[in-house]
């Protein structure tokens, strides 16, 4: 009898397990990644849109500034089904830099850098 509650137990705990892990990948979007800032400068706002979109929407940013030498995680809603994204950034000093079609449902992380005097985008 004991051998059955516990059996009962470990199948319990482990549906919840189940569950609880299967609910973090309903929320999570296959657009999700990293953006690791390499470029010697601050940046102050990042903005993505899908690329057919004229208008860049809110900062997506969860945090005020990201550092040179930082990261952050880009997360989408699970329910998006756009892949192709272009990507804004401004820097603390102001400028610019504009990026389009990244496929972001193959891509996880997004590394900026500057090449001279021209940004540049590594994917991973």
């Amino acid at each position: 009898m004991n051998l059955t509650k516990k059996s009962l137990s470990l199948l319990g705990l482990g549906l919840a397990l189940t569950v609880a892990i299967s609910a973090g990948l309903v929320w999570a979007g296959d657009q999700d990644f990293v953006l690791i800032n390499k470029t010697g400068y601050d940046i102050d706002e990042v903005y993505v849109a899908p690329a057919h979109q004229k208008t860049w929407g809110d900062d997506v940013m969860d945090q005020d500034t990201l550092d040179n030498g930082q990261n952050v995680t880009i997360e989408f809603a699970h329910k998006e089904k756009d892949c192709v994204w272009d990507m804004r950034i401004v820097f603390s000093d102001g400028e610019e830099a504009i990026w389009e079609g990244f496929d972001l449902c193959t891509i996880h992380q997004i590394t900026l850098r500057y090449a001279g005097k021209r940004p540049t985008a590594e994917v991973k």
